[in-house]
């Protein structure tokens, strides 16, 4: 990846289907002209690195993003940017969600953790990729919030938590995929033991506000992880009782 092209990265990237399966919140048509031109917009972030899944598109077309940010800021909903949701929190940008459920590669068998709920925007696109979604936050007014605004458009099968993420949710594992948007010091080991074999877990690593890489952890089915460094991003650092 050219210089050029790893300092544009670093300005895109935010602070931290199934087609049969319908969310209730494909209702919502309103601003779906906006919904359409910002999804024709989404290009990738390198040549390797391509937003082409048509599954992640359609998914990105169908959810409601103007629904997941603060009131006051819904002239930036489908800007390709991040946006503050609060408590210093971001919804991250359109891009780094469409590339991070694309390299996860969901598909409607697969059983997803998220860490990080923020808004609920992530969780809601996943929710169109399979039916069992799984997200945590650790920030309590937050958590509230996106529990209800899930409820409240139709995703009644997205299972929400308030806690510290990087214990996972081991009640609920093992999980064939994992997204964390939050930046980890290191990939937290409880996440790894969660990861079932065959999975793929998408996370962002680094330094509190440093420098972090955005990598894909892959376990195989004897159970041996193997990561590789993506591009360089810049994320809210995941927060908690944390070892670090």
């Amino acid at each position: 990846m050219s210089r050029n092209a790893s300092a544009l990265i670093l300005m895109w990237l935010g602070v931290h289907m199934v087609l049969g399966q319908v969310s209730p919140a494909l209702a919502d048509s309103d601003r779906q002209a906006e919904r359409q031109a910002l999804v024709q917009s989404l290009r990738g972030v390198a040549p390797d690195l391509m937003i082409d899944d048509p599954n992640v598109r359609a998914a990105m077309l169908h959810v409601p993003r103007h629904r997941f940010v603060p009131d006051g800021l819904q002239n930036q909903a489908y800007l390709d940017r991040p946006v503050p949701i609060g408590h210093g929190q971001t919804i991250s940008q359109p891009t780094v969600v469409a590339l991070m459920t694309q390299l996860a590669d969901v598909d409607s068998t697969h059983k997803v953790l998220e860490v990080g709920t923020g808004s609920g925007y992530q969780a809601a696109i996943l929710a169109q990729l399979t039916d069992q979604v799984y997200t945590i936050e650790i920030i309590e007014p937050l958590a509230r919030d996106a529990r209800e605004r899930l409820a409240n458009l139709g995703y009644d099968r997205i299972r929400t938590r308030q806690g510290d993420g990087y214990y996972g949710w081991p009640e609920q594992a093992p999980f064939d995929r994992i997204l964390v948007t939050a930046a980890a010091a290191h990939i937290p080991s409880p996440l790894l033991e969660q990861l079932k074999p065959g999975g793929r877990m998408v996370i962002p690593v680094g330094p509190r506000w440093g420098a972090q890489t955005l990598m894909l952890v892959t376990k195989d089915q004897a159970g041996e992880t193997t990561t590789e460094s993506l591009l360089p991003v810049r994320f809210v650092p995941l927060t908690g009782e944390t070892p670090r």
